[in-house]
């Protein structure tokens, strides 16, 4: 398929040689679609396709046109039909806040089809509480396409923006007791500020690598200050780690790029003094590494939880 080198919207449009960007895409591969069990029986169960061939060609038919959008390598192995986030520890503490809290509130960022999110509904939590946030809103809102969905049949609130614009995520000091003003009101969000100390659970999960070590330490900050401070609220995720802090090198699309990787000790230390007041966190955090188009990776697999 052909890609357009002329936008300006999207750094993978103006990277330079030697970072990944439009130059390093490759064309669209038919045989990297292999799914999981679980995500094939999700993706069949959510369609209510039976036939393999079906679903095949209805997920690759959403593929090249998200593709020709936002050319990522995550749309291209097809990690976005990936169900990952029921292998974390956090997940079964999602479901029952879900069932146990009053004006719960679930974030996923870097949500791209959202189809973490659709996972945790369809295992029971309230669609109508949930909130995806993606600097790519197009791709949020084909997720409805690919899992033929509405509004009104999925009703999850959809905020696109970037991370880092403080109009959309402020870096704010974390919040110590539940605020007294007025519940937000979820239909009307334009940005994530509105649910500082509001969000019960966030997920984070190959999202903060894509930052540099100030980028990382300002956007979780900002997610600190989102997160409510009744005990058991949590951020978990996964993201490339590394034993040592520090820059490592990454190859990927056949280019290698110097990323900024968190040890499990420099990302506790983050978190647990940092963002949030010594002792008010439990942080978990472990090496484990995860395939990728371009083989094992080493990553950092966390959670912070408020005590």
């Amino acid at each position: 398929m052909s890609l357009s080198t002329t936008r300006s919207d999207d750094p993978y449009f103006t990277a330079p040689e030697g970072s990944i960007g439009i130059h390093s895409v490759p064309p669209l591969d038919p045989t990297l679609y292999r799914p999981t069990p679980q995500a094939h029986a999700f993706l069949k169960e959510q369609l209510g396709l039976k036939a393999d061939k079906a679903l095949k060609q209805h997920i690759m038919e959403v593929q090249k046109k998200a593709y020709s959008i936002a050319p990522y390598p995550c749309i291209r192995t097809f990690t976005f039909t990936e169900i990952g986030i029921t292998a974390y520890p956090a997940y079964k503490e999602l479901l029952k806040i879900g069932r146990e809290r009053k004006n719960v509130v679930f974030l996923e960022m870097g949500s791209c089809f959202g189809q973490e999110a659709r996972k945790a509904v369809a295992d029971g939590f309230p669609a109508t509480q949930v909130v995806l946030s993606d600097i790519k809103g197009e791709l949020m809102e084909m997720g409805h396409e690919l899992f033929k969905t509405s509004a009104a049949t999925f009703p999850a609130h959809i905020v696109p923006g970037d991370a880092l614009d403080p109009k959309i995520l402020e870096a704010n000091p974390p919040v110590y007791e539940v605020p007294d003003t007025p519940y937000p009101d979820l239909n009307a969000l334009v940005s994530l500020n509105p649910l500082r100390g509001r969000v019960s659970v966030i997920y984070a999960s190959k999202f903060f690598h894509v930052f540099d070590e100030a980028k990382q330490t300002q956007v979780a900050r900002a997610l600190g200050g989102l997160l409510s401070p009744e005990p058991g609220s949590v951020i978990f995720g996964a993201h490339v780690g590394a034993e040592e802090k520090g820059l490592r090198a990454f190859t990927s699309l056949n280019t290698t790029v110097d990323m900024f990787c968190h040890s499990p000790e420099s990302w506790t230390e983050l978190w647990d003094g940092n963002v949030f007041k010594k002792g008010t966190v439990r942080v978990d955090a472990r090496m484990k590494s995860f395939e990728t188009s371009d083989g094992s990776v080493e990553g950092l697999d966390w959670a912070v939880t408020r005590l």
